[in-house]
């Protein structure tokens, strides 16, 4: 049943249509935000967002755009707006993976490309368009959704491991130019949860260990709730983290965020 404990909150939702984007619009739907999701297709994203909307009754909008078009980006934060409202929630979900396991030089150059540029043009396109207005009113809140393979070098999908990498890092960036603004970003890594994406992912074929996709949601819930704004520009794990058990950490400089290992006591760059 539907609650109202995000009520009177807009969230935007990229890459909306399948996985874990559709997973979160629904959740966040059911917990009484209106939701706009944002995908490439349009017939498949109008069939979830109807879907959604059937089941929780709450305003779900569909709008088709791809998130690396500046224009399409533009037009479709736009729209959110004129027909929801100002935007409280965005998740930067969409984004794709490397066609083949292969080394960097074997990768087609092309697709390598529009790989990184998912996860990172993508979601600064919409920061870009969402965040200003954020700081205007004084309140807001980015999701981004990173990655393990952002933290660490993975040869064999090395476009979507430097996608996440810069996607972490802004994030970061972010979080620190909004201080004091009352908008806070959040790096929220999923696990491994069963989607199209992990299914088409030889890496992944045997595995059994997934991520269940509501443990992404209550991490997503309470960073819209306001309940983790003290991990803002921080890197949350679904699956390791829960709301309850981040809450009572106490953050050191530096924690949870991308900085070079010293090779010890004396290193001048670390």
């Amino acid at each position: 049943m539907a609650d109202a404990s995000l009520a009177g909150q807009v969230a935007l939702v990229t890459g909306a249509s399948t996985g874990i984007g559709r997973q979160l619009a629904h959740a966040l739907a059911d917990r009484g935000a209106a939701v706009a999701g944002l995908a490439r297709g349009a017939e498949r994203l109008t069939a979830a967002v109807d879907e959604i909307a059937g089941a929780t009754g709450r305003p779900v909008l569909a709008v088709a755009a791809d998130v690396t078009d500046a224009a399409a980006v533009d037009a479709a934060v736009a729209r959110v707006v004129e027909q929801l409202g100002p935007v409280d929630l965005l998740v930067n979900n969409a984004g794709l993976v490397d066609a083949a396991e292969v080394p960097v030089w074997a990768a087609d150059r092309e697709q390598w490309w529009a790989v990184v540029a998912s996860h990172i043009r993508g979601p600064q396109l919409l920061i870009g368009a969402v965040v200003p207005a954020m700081v205007r009113r004084g309140r807001g809140r980015v999701v981004n959704l990173a990655s393990g393979m952002g933290a660490r070098a993975v040869p064999e999908y090395s476009a979507y491991s430097v996608g996440k990498t810069g996607l972490i890092r802004l994030t970061e960036a972010l979080a620190a130019s909004l201080l004091g603004t009352g908008v806070h970003a959040f790096n929220v890594a999923p696990g491994l949860v069963r989607t199209e994406m992990t299914d088409s992912m030889p890496k992944w074929e045997g595995h059994t260990a997934w991520t269940p996709p509501e443990r992404v949601v209550e991490l997503v819930c309470a960073i819209a709730a306001g309940e983790l704004d003290d991990w803002s520009g921080r890197f949350l794990r679904a699956g390791a983290d829960t709301p309850d058990t981040v809450g009572r950490v106490v953050l050191e400089e530096g924690a949870r965020q991308l900085r070079l290992r010293p090779h010890g006591p004396d290193d001048p760059v670390a």
